[in-house]
Parts: C-alpha cells; sequence; structure tokens
C-alpha cells in the first residue's frame, strides 16, 4: 500500500515536471503566477525621420532595445512597412487573422475598418488609462479613436495638410508670397501664371509650374480644393453620398483648371506617383514646382533634412465660394489588436503607452512635423523655434476630418479611382463625382 502511494506521487511529479516545462514552450511566451509576461511582441511600423545615416527607423528600433532592457523577457520583433503599402498589407492581414500586435493607425481610416472594430479585432483601451492620463488627450485626438464610447487607439499626433510654397522660386521670378499665407482661389491662380515658366541655365531649358500634387488612396492632399466651395464626400450623418453636389463640383473644377486651362501644373499632375511629385519640388537636382500641398510632416523634412532641406513658407489653401481655408486633419496613433492572453495584453499595451509618453510626443513634434496629442506635451512648446509648423498648427481652426463610417477604405478607394480619372482627361469633374456615386452608395447601405 505505501509503494502504490509512493508510485502515484511519482507520477504525479513527473506530469508536473512536463506540464510546467511544456508551459514554457509556447512560442516562447508564457505567463508566471509569481511575475509579469515574458515572450515576443510583434510591432508594425514605417519610416519616420531619417537619422545621420538615413535610417528612418531608428526613433523604433531605439525604443525597442529600451523597452526590452526595462522588461527583461519580453522580445519586441520590428516588421518595417512603408506607408503607403501599410493599409493593405493591414486589411490582408486582419482577413487571413494573422494582424500583428501593434501597428500605428487611424482607425477611421484605411487598414482598419469600424467593422473589425466591431468584430473585435481591435481592443478597447479605456481600463488601462486614469482619468488623468484620458484628460490629457486634446479632446479632437481622442475622439479620433473613439467608437460608440469607446477608446480604441493610443493617439499620439495630430495633423494638418497645408501648402509649402519655394521661396527661391518665389524669388527668381520676382513673386511676393501671399501675405500671412492667405489667399483668394483667384489670387492663387494669378501666382501660378507667374511661378510657371521656362528656366534657362547653361544653354538648357528646364520648365517650372506653379503647383502640382497627387491623387491616391488614402492621400487627401487634394482635397481641400474640393472642399473650398463647401463640397463634402457624405452628409453629416454619414449615410448619404454627397460629393457629385454642386459646390463639390465646383471645387474639383477648381482643381482640374490648374492644368487644363490654365496650364500651370506638369503634365503628370493628378498622378499617383507621391514620391516623383515631392522630389519635383524638393530635391535639388530638380525643384521645378513652386508650390505643392503637403502633410505637416513635410515641414520637418524640409526643414531638416540633409537632402531637402529648403527655404520655404507654409501657407494655406486658397479659398472659394466658403470664404475660409478649409483643409484636413488627421490624428495618428497606436492600435492594439486582439489578444487571447490577458497577461500578454497588458505587456502590449504597456509597451504601446511607452511609445506615446509626453517626451515621445515632444520628440515626434520637432522632428517629424506632427501636433502633440497631448497637452502635456504641447505645454513645452516644440515649436518656439519652428514658425513654420506654428503657421500649420492655426490651420487646425479650419480643419475637417475624413469621414469615420464603416467601409470607409472601399468608399475612398472609388472615390479617388474616379479622381484620377479626371486629371486623365478621361472624365469632366461631374461625370466623375456622378459616377462615383453609383460606387458609393452600396458601401453606405452596409
Amino acid at each position: 500500500m505505501q509503494m502504490m502511494k509512493w508510485k502515484t506521487v511519482t507520477i504525479f511529479l513527473v506530469l508536473a515536471f512536463v506540464v510546467s516545462t511544456l508551459a514554457g514552450c509556447g512560442g516562447g511566451q508564457k505567463t508566471s503566477s509569481s511575475g509579469p509576461w515574458t515572450g515576443t511582441i510583434t510591432i508594425w511600423d514605417a519610416p519616420r525621420w531619417p537619422d545621420a545615416n538615413d535610417d528612418k527607423y531608428h526613433w523604433i528600433k531605439a525604443k525597442i532595445a529600451e523597452f526590452e532592457k526595462l522588461n527583461p523577457g519580453v522580445k519586441i520583433e520590428l516588421v518595417q512597412v512603408p506607408w503607403k503599402e501599410l493599409p493593405d498589407k493591414l486589411s490582408v492581414a486582419i482577413a487571413g487573422k494573422a494582424w500583428p500586435d501593434i501597428a500605428p493607425v487611424d482607425v477611421s481610416g484605411g487598414g482598419v475598418k469600424l467593422s473589425d472594430i466591431e468584430q473585435g479585432v481591435v481592443e478597447a483601451l479605456d481600463s488601462f488609462f486614469t482619468k488623468e492620463e484620458l484628460d490629457d488627450f486634446y479632446p479632437a485626438a481622442k475622439e479620433a479613436y473613439t467608437y460608440k464610447g469607446k477608446l480604441y487607439g493610443i493617439p499620439t499626433s495630430m495633423s494638418v495638410h497645408a501648402l509649402m510654397l519655394n521661396l527661391d522660386i518665389f524669388k527668381e521670378r520676382g513673386v511676393e508670397p501671399p501675405k500671412d499665407g492667405k489667399w483668394t482661389y483667384e489670387e492663387f491662380v494669378e501666382t501660378l501664371k507667374k511661378l510657371t515658366f521656362d528656366r534657362v541655365k547653361d544653354g538648357k531649358t528646364t520648365k517650372v509650374y506653379g503647383f502640382s500634387t497627387y491623387i491616391l488612396k488614402n492621400y487627401y492632399e487634394a482635397w481641400p480644393f474640393l472642399y473650398m466651395d463647401g463640397g463634402r464626400p457624405l452628409s453629416p450623418d454619414g449615410k448619404e453620398y454627397t460629393f457629385d453636389s454642386p459646390e463639390a463640383i465646383s471645387g474639383l473644377k477648381k482643381l482640374a483648371d490648374l492644368k487644363f486651362v490654365y496650364k500651370v501644373t506638369p503634365p503628370d499632375m493628378g498622378g499617383s506617383d507621391v514620391g516623383g511629385t515631392f522630389k519635383a519640388f524638393a530635391a535639388p537636382d530638380q525643384r521645378t514646382v513652386a508650390i505643392e500641398p503637403w502633410n505637416s510632416w513635410a515641414i520637418a523634412t524640409l526643414r531638416n533634412h540633409k537632402t531637402y532641406k529648403m527655404n520655404f513658407m507654409v501657407a494655406e489653401y486658397p479659398t472659394g465660394k466658403t470664404g475660409k481655408p478649409v483643409t484636413i486633419s488627421g490624428a495618428g496613433g497606436w492600435v492594439v489588436f486582439a489578444q487571447k492572453d490577458k497577461a500578454k495584453l497588458d505587456m502590449v499595451v504597456k509597451f504601446a503607452k511607452f511609445l506615446s509618453k509626453t517626451e515621445e510626443q515632444v520628440t515626434f513634434a520637432k522632428n517629424y512635423g506632427t501636433f502633440p496629442a497631448l497637452k502635456s506635451a504641447a505645454k513645452a512648446d516644440p515649436f518656439a523655434d519652428n514658425p513654420q509648423m506654428k503657421r500649420a498648427q492655426a490651420m487646425l481652426e479650419h480643419a475637417v476630418t475624413i469621414p469615420k463610417v464603416a467601409n470607409w477604405s472601399q468608399i475612398d478607394d472609388r472615390i479617388q479611382a474616379q479622381l484620377q480619372l479626371v486629371f486623365n482627361g478621361e472624365k469632366t469633374p461631374e461625370q466623375a463625382l456622378k459616377d462615383a456615386r453609383k460606387e458609393v452608395e452600396d458601401f453606405l447601405k452596409k
């Protein structure tokens, strides 16, 4: 009888050892009752500002190393994804239930849809913040990540679209830039005419244009022109397509006229070449465009980048029938994707909050051309010596956001495709915006 008891105890101890060993082999992840979770966290990130070696991932790499040192046993795997590819890659990952743990996402835009939130793909984070922490966010930034009363992300920055003016070309042509960065559409056109010319240097003639931009899914540099006369893509409740209104058609026509009537843009204006458009404006061996609209991140590049640094100013979009310099703002931040392990979720959120601290938002404001989402970061006055960012920040007064509706990614895709046809010369503004209705309405019903 005593021998049977001993065998039973031995078997129990062996089984306990096997179970405990297997528990520590679950993909390198384990949760210990005596300590915090350990294992691997996967983060996707896109390029930020470059360091001296032109490494645009140096900031996130440094933060990863710092967090791993503070949290022994935690490994952060970085997946580098270009901004242009990020929305589609996230959509594919979500469809295949193979999402990362953290990624930089605007929850109202491409990559993550509101329907994904409803299906539990994204974690609600309210419970991880104190009231004081939540109150530190600017309301607009927090609202961008709020859906049905819950916070589905950590806002880290805000941005605004603005016009960038190459002042060297203005000086070359003897043209005065707009006073205080303000102008009407008519004044804007007259300025572009003066800035469109043949530059003759060393016996070589180069065509210089007043303006250029591009049209591409999830990019909105051109859209304030469609808004200038009062046009909006959807009704305020997000249930009706309204981009074929007379006001929207008028705004799109004003933008198209720059290319087809006034001929103050390059022949490829309205295409999808983001990099080529920027280089035509900022690359020292080109600089054949005087004015381009960009997100405020471009300010840091034009001020500090060893290649693209230039003499420039920031101006508002021209005013139309509304009389207001309407622009588009956005919010950036981190989204935490669904976790099965509560202990791992705690660590993932800890890392996301680590990346979003006040001092990090100040760093982004100074180096990446974004406005802090935290009031505490703004109090540090990161733009004390940056008049371009101060001017851009003032534009938030007249900024609107992209509609926060389910299926916006698909709606945006259809609208942008129609806009491209306008600048290809295949459709009139009226035809394109009316044709978009046929495709968009189906998504509004879903």
